[in-house]
């Protein structure tokens, strides 16, 4: 068995199909279904069980699976050791504010100082699946309370009542979260708040949207464009020239960022130093931001 075999085993583990895994690792997907084929028949053993969601390993595979991880643990540490930085791939899921306004830059100076590590930065309006290896670690608005989870607070964020210069001076007077009956309202789509930490609106007595999308970039484009009043995250608003903060002393919240790693993740060593990183530069990018706000 060699490190190339496991390393096509792993992807088709992480990435749930030929596909996809063929996608990531540059390969055919026929060739890469040849490749796990002769695996298999190298071992005597059948390694994955195609389903309706995809591919699963068997419980051959799943014990092949915990030994190559180890492997590769100790493959990406003696190589981390040597080279002096960071290599391989890991897959970080985040909101998508976070993900479009904070990590393409953190990631950026992440990617200059590490050029072997591949990172992915998976953009969702949803709680991510650890446990089932959906992403290495995530980015999330709250903090779990069950699962096997690893959780480290990240930073705290404000988030403020705004609109555009442009539609204030065209729109109605508002002194006060009463008079905002008379505004277009921006928010997210009711029935797709996945968090409760997200219902900003209903938090502050506000029970109907005008432009909804669970988008927060869309959002925030919205306001800026002028169409009306929401919620926005400050460290968007150095993105948003014309935008500014209403009602201050009425409307000021705060919310929290934590990252999540599946606990006992035999990888943990080598990731360690990118969740390092990470947290530091969230940490420094949410305060820059903010202070420019």
């Amino acid at each position: 068995m060699h490190w190339d075999d496991m390393r096509l085993f792993l992807g088709v583990a992480r990435g749930g199909g030929l596909t996809s895994a063929a996608r990531a690792l540059r390969l055919d997907p026929a060739t890469l279904g040849r490749r796990i084929a002769r695996l298999e028949a190298d071992l005597g053993a059948r390694l994955f069980v195609k389903g309706p969601t995809g591919y699963r390993p068997t419980e051959e595979g799943a014990r092949l699976l915990d030994h190559a991880e180890r492997a590769e643990t100790a493959f990406r540490a003696a190589e981390t050791e040597l080279r002096g930085a960071l290599s391989g791939a890991v897959r970080i899921g985040a909101p998508d504010g976070c993900a479009t306004y904070l990590l393409p830059q953190v990631t950026a100076s992440l990617a200059r100082d590490n050029p072997d590590l591949e990172i992915e930065v998976v953009a969702l309006p949803r709680i991510f699946d650890l446990n089932r290896r959906e992403v290495d670690m995530a980015i999330a608005v709250s903090r779990p309370t069950a699962g096997r989870i690893t959780v480290q607070k990240i930073s705290d964020y404000r988030l403020s009542l705004a609109a555009h210069r442009d539609y204030l001076a065209a729109a109605p007077q508002l002194r006060s979260v009463a008079d905002l009956r008379d505004h277009r309202i921006v928010g997210y789509v009711p029935d797709m708040i996945f968090d409760r930490e997200l219902d900003y609106l209903g938090g502050i007595g506000v029970d109907r949207v005008d432009l909804a999308s669970s988008a927060v970039a869309v959002q925030a484009r919205w306001i800026a464009q002028g169409a009306g009043v929401g919620i926005v995250h400050d460290f968007t608003l150095p993105h948003s020239p014309g935008v500014v903060r209403l009602l201050p002393d009425e409307v000021s919240l705060t919310r929290t960022f934590w990252l999540l790693r599946p606990a006992g993740d035999v990888r943990a060593a080598r990731l360690d130093s990118v969740a390092r990183a990470l947290v530091a530069g969230l940490r420094a990018e949410i305060a820059c931001a903010e202070c420019r706000a």
